[in-house]
Formats: C-alpha cells, structure tokens, sequence
C-alpha cells in the first residue's frame, strides 16, 4: 500500500473487533467461533500491514461478543490476537487473548489409534506450551503440535 492511501472498513455500532490474527489461520478464528454458521454482519480482511506480525487479519462482527471460554479458544490459533469490544462506536473494552490451560472438544487428536478418533467421546488436551501452541491428549496422552492442529 502506498503512503498516503489508508483503507477505509466501515465502523460498527456494537459488536466485537479480533485484531493481530495471523493471516493464514483466519479461516480457523472463524471456524472455532462458529462466524460460518451465524447471520450477523461480519467483515474480514487478510494480508494486512503489520509492524508486530508483518500481515496480520482481523474480523469485525456485528452485535456478536464472546465467552471468555470463546476468547481463549482464539489464543490456540491466534495467540497474538486482541479483541475490542465496541458499544456506540466506541471501544469500551479490550482483552488480550490468552492459551487457556485445557481445551475439550475444540481439536482432534493427531494420534489415528486415539479412542476420540474411532468413538463418539469428546476430545480433551491439556495444553503443554503455548507458543507455539502443544497439546497432550487427556486419552492417549500423545501430543499434538500446531503444525498438526485440526479444528473442530
């Protein structure tokens, strides 16, 4: 982009903005909150200029704010991710997402003999480290790497 020239997103009234996500795991923000499944306004944009990630997505939803169970889940594939929550046109809050200390159903385990893989048992990790984000299965103890990571 050249100096001078600044892209314009349209502001909204309230609702949620998810800031400093890496670009290519924007789709994967979006699955994790279910965005795919929901009529609110919802605007995005990836491979944008950033000074901390070099390019960076964010998302803007409408009349939408999160759980912080919500929030955490984003830290598994945007660690680095901000949230502001804006009520009027203003932003009223802001969070800084963290990697919580355990996760269920959120990811499947990368282990193909895991009992999560063959029955109908949710998946539950403890999570060993988190940047970049490990994950020991509470089943098969195996650890699954971000490299590995599949949402679900």
């Amino acid at each position: 982009m050249k100096k001078g020239k600044q892209l314009s997103v349209s502001a909204i009234r309230n609702g949620t903005v998810i800031d400093h996500i890496p670009s290519g795991n924007l789709f994967k923000v979006i699955l994790i909150l279910g965005l795919d499944r929901i009529d609110n306004q919802i605007t995005f944009g990836t491979n944008l200029e950033s000074d901390r990630l070099g390019s960076k997505a964010i998302i803007k939803i409408a009349d939408r704010f999160f759980e912080e169970e919500d929030i955490n889940r984003i830290a598994l594939v945007a660690p680095e991710a901000k949230l502001n929550i804006i009520r009027d046109y203003d932003v009223v809050e802001k969070h800084v997402v963290t990697v919580p200390k355990s996760i269920k159903a959120i990811a499947k385990c990368f282990n193909p003999k895991c009992i999560t893989n063959h029955e109908n048992v949710l998946t539950r990790f403890s999570v060993t480290n988190s940047s970049p984000v490990a994950l020991k299965c509470h089943y098969c103890e195996k650890i699954t790497d971000e490299e590995h990571l599949t949402i679900i």
